[in-house]
């Protein structure tokens, strides 16, 4: 019972994935490689393609665009998923997503061990002391990063370790002299991001100015909706300056995040650790007394303590400066928002006196018409008196009808003079 159990499986199976219709092929001779694999069951077995055409296009959804750019000046375009980026750049797989649609309205400066995360508006990138990788170089707005990048790379080679140990601590380096290749990237972006904020500063205050006097002139439902949108063009960009103002702040009150951001310090720095630890291993294989080994002892100390102070007098000093101005700078541009805004504010309250003006006006016109219905609600009560079926000596009186209209009139108005009177006395009406 079990072994048919067992060959029915097999022998379907086997049904299966037989070729309807195959050509005989003559029988190969036997060498040392071994044959290549016939796929042609492959489309015997149906949904085979469609899983294969799946899985590349589930591939290649995963890859997005990237250019690289080192400090040499070359560059290249890249079609890579995250999983090389992360191998590239040594960062962590959730660094990626401050680079994705969810956080692209976010300004975010990171610094890790060997690569700084900059999402800056439409500007993101991971920057390396020798490279920088940017996600989507052909979006429009990051062509003029692109730009400024190709106009300011290449930069200058930076001294190696050794090459700083043999003129020793006291001479200048070439990195100290000139900001490292990370910062001159941190700047240029910076430098970009600023100018697009100002020149949308500049288009908002040529348009909304104009519209705010016209607004002034004349209240009307058209110019109140351009208000409106500039009102929300500005709140928007506000925002926007306030999240990279934010963040560079956030950076100038911490020492220790600015010290991160120090990659081509922390390499050099590595290096020379490397260098010395090489050179103490190699002093330690030969044997010597006690004396030789205080004497290797006090010399790998004062190497490790000579390789942890290179940048120990300008630790953060030139990063500091270099976020200090374009902080002012956009410091600046938060300003000139804010007038613009302020100007709105003072011709939303110069409208709303305008505004209750008339409405006050309104109100002393409706008070006075008041009062003259008053005045001559008197008049008719009069006539009504005296237009009843009631026998009065009074009516066969001649030539009195001209005379007793004429007094009536007159008093309604003079009641309606002394109510106006009344009512200027108390200030409920202008004089």
């Amino acid at each position: 019972m079990g072994k048919r159990l067992g060959k029915k499986p097999i022998a379907f199976l086997l049904r299966k994935l037989r070729p309807t219709k195959r050509a005989h092929s003559p029988p190969q001779p036997i060498s040392g490689r071994p044959s290549p694999i016939d796929t042609s069951a492959e489309a015997t077995i149906p949904g085979s393609g469609a899983a294969a055409a799946a899985k590349g296009i589930k591939k290649k959804a995963g890859q997005r665009l990237w250019m690289r750019f080192d400090r040499a000046g070359q560059s290249e375009i890249l079609e890579c998923d995250k999983s090389v980026i992360i191998k590239r750049a040594a960062i962590p797989a959730r660094d990626l997503r401050i680079l994705g649609p969810v956080f692209s309205q976010s300004s975010n400066i990171l610094a890790r061990e060997k690569a700084i995360v900059v999402n800056l508006e439409y500007i993101r990138a991971i920057v390396t002391a020798e490279e920088i990788l940017i996600l989507d170089p052909l979006c429009q707005e990051v062509l003029p990063f692109i730009d400024q990048l190709r106009q300011h790379v290449p930069l200058k080679p930076t001294i190696r370790a050794d090459d700083r140990e043999n003129q020793g601590t006291d001479a200048p380096s070439q990195a100290e002299r000139e900001l490292p290749f990370e910062f001159q990237v941190l700047e240029i972006a910076l430098e970009v991001v600023c100018s697009s904020l100002g020149s949308s500063v500049t288009d908002l205050e040529r348009d909304a100015y104009p519209v705010l006097d016209e607004l002034a002139k004349n209240v009307s439902t058209k110019n109140l909706e351009r208000v409106r949108s500039l009102k929300s063009i500005l709140t928007r960009l506000f925002a926007r300056v306030q999240k990279v103002r934010d963040e560079i702040e956030h950076l100038l009150d911490d020492n220790e995040d600015m010290s991160d951001l120090y990659l081509t310090r922390k390499q050099i720095q590595n290096q020379q650790f490397e260098a010395l630890m090489a050179s103490v291993t190699s002093n330690s294989i030969v044997p010597a007394g006690a004396n030789i080994g205080r004497l290797n002892s006090n010399r790998y100390q004062r190497s490790v303590s000579i390789a942890t102070s290179v940048y120990s007098d300008n630790d953060v000093e030139d990063l500091e400066m270099l976020l200090e101005a374009y902080f002012m700078q956009l410091d600046g541009i938060r300003n000139r928002i804010l007038s613009v805004r302020e100007y709105i504010d003072d011709t939303e309250d110069y409208v709303n006196i305008q505004l209750d003006n008339q409405r006050n006006e309104l109100i002393q016109l409706q008070l006075i018409l008041t009062m003259a219905s008053f005045a001559i609600s008197l008049s008719m009560l009069i006539c009504g008196a005296f237009s009843m079926n009631i026998k009065v000596s009074l009516y066969n009186t001649t030539n009195l009808f001209g005379p007793f209209v004429g007094g009536t009139l007159v008093g309604c108005f003079v009641i309606f003079l002394i109510i106006l009177a009344y009512a200027r006395w108390n200030k409920l009406l202008d004089p």
